[in-house]
């Protein structure tokens, strides 16, 4: 009887653990979505700033922080430090998180391409390699 709750626990926390990894974000969506962002970011070994700051070791980066990109003073005072919830959010709609930011798009409000992209760009670390 015990060797049976142990096999059913264990079926029971790969399904649940299988789960959760399917609620993750698809970083080859995100690959995709990253296409809008290109314009302006780079992302990567060999990442550079151009009109706005390269994206490596995006998460748990205080925003404003890269060095020899000029940002705002709003984005520079924002206090910021970005995580998955504030990308999203920003993300949405960049004006209205940050008032006073230069960045100029119009958004991503689709959740599944917000886990997309957060996957991806979260994907790499200060470096620009692949975690």
């Amino acid at each position: 009887m015990k060797t049976f709750a142990i096999s059913a626990l264990t079926v029971l926390g790969i399904t649940l653990a299988g789960a959760g990894t399917s609620l993750a974000g698809d970083a080859a969506a995100g690959k995709a979505s990253f296409n809008k962002c290109m314009a302006c970011h780079t992302i990567g070994e060999g990442a550079t700033n151009k009109v706005g700051p390269e994206l490596n070791g995006l998460d748990g980066r205080k925003a404003g922080s890269v060095a020899g990109y000029a940002y705002s003073d709003a984005m520079k005072n924002s206090g910021l430090t970005w995580n998955e919830a504030e990308f999203k959010e920003y993300i949405k709609n960049p004006k209205a998180k940050i008032p006073g930011i230069k960045m100029v798009f119009a958004g991503i409000t689709k959740e599944s391409e917000l886990d997309n992209l957060w996957t991806y760009v979260s994907g790499f670390d200060k470096d620009g390699k692949a975690k």
